[in-house]
């Protein structure tokens, strides 16, 4: 018996015309709504060209959405990159079996997940600038990196946890017996296939950090949403530049989403791949042994 038949059973004729009846009426709701929407933005005249010409104006993307999608994609890409390195320090901490360690590590994970990453923006923006130890240019970049990377290192760090303690005991079991210590149990065989399980909460974790460096513009960093909003009130297009920065966000988004899928289907046929390889090895090694 599948896994399917065992969730749930097939629906019968009455349950698929009700799924039918509620498609359709679902699907009658979101034409008439985006209808709706339509026929009221062309009646307040937000549907006019002249709204819409300055996004296919060079010196609009020039200035404006070019730089702030740059400075999305750099404070992003680093909070990412030092977001996954304090994840995986912390997360190797809680799971430590010397106690002061676990109990520090847990400590300063629930402290920084408690936390709003907004908080800890203006926070760290006012210390650094109180502190000037940096040129104030510098100082939006660096709080917004840094908040993103305590608020969601600390996110990663429970999933490395969880998805440690969700592999099967066999596994480190099977290092032990080989002469690995517990740290080099998880560094090399339990935290490399706990990555691999969570790829795709991880990749969710990722998208998360690229819309939350949008608040940057509140600590005046002049990211894509920032510019749009720039843009907007100079243009008196202000609902149509943030379309059309929502329109790239959820660019990026989708493909950073379609990247996991493709990174996940990789690693499973390559492990498939490796696991059939170990059987047919298993298979034929009797066969040589009575062959000699």
């Amino acid at each position: 018996m599948s896994a399917q038949q065992v969730l749930f059973d097939a629906p019968g004729p009455k349950a698929k015309r009700n799924i039918l009846i509620g498609n359709i009426a679902g699907a009658i709701f979101v034409i008439g709504l985006l209808t709706w929407l339509v026929i009221t933005l062309a009646e307040r005249g937000q549907l006019e060209p002249a709204k819409w010409t300055p996004f296919l104006e060079v010196r609009t993307w020039q200035f404006f959405f070019l730089p702030g999608l740059w400075d999305t994609l750099r404070a992003a890409g680093v909070a990412i990159v030092t977001s996954v390195v304090l994840g995986l320090i912390l997360g190797i901490g809680r799971l430590s079996h010397f106690l002061p360690i676990r109990w520090l590590a847990g400590v300063i994970v629930e402290f920084l997940r408690a936390v709003p990453v907004l908080l800890m923006m203006i926070f760290l923006w006012l210390a650094i600038g109180a502190a000037s130890i940096m040129r104030p240019q510098d100082i939006p970049f660096i709080a917004v990196v840094t908040a993103l990377t305590l608020y969601n290192g600390s996110v990663i760090a429970e999933l490395v946890r969880s998805g440690v303690e969700g592999l099967p005991k066999g596994q480190r079991e099977a290092a032990m017996a080989i002469g690995m210590t517990r740290g080099q149990s998880l560094r090399s065989v339990e935290v490399p296939q706990a990555l691999t399980a969570m790829l795709p909460a991880l990749v969710s974790q990722f998208v998360v950090i690229l819309k939350d460096s949008a608040l940057g513009y509140i600590i005046t960093y002049t990211e894509l949403l920032q510019n749009a909003r720039r843009l907007g009130v100079g243009e008196g297009n202000l609902l149509q530049a943030l379309l059309i920065a929502a329109v790239i966000f959820i660019i990026i988004n989708f493909a950073l989403s379609s990247l996991a899928n493709r990174l996940s289907k990789l690693l499973s046929f390559r492990t498939a791949g490796r696991a059939k390889r170990d059987k047919d090895q298993k298979v034929l090694l009797p066969d040589a042994t009575n062959a000699g």
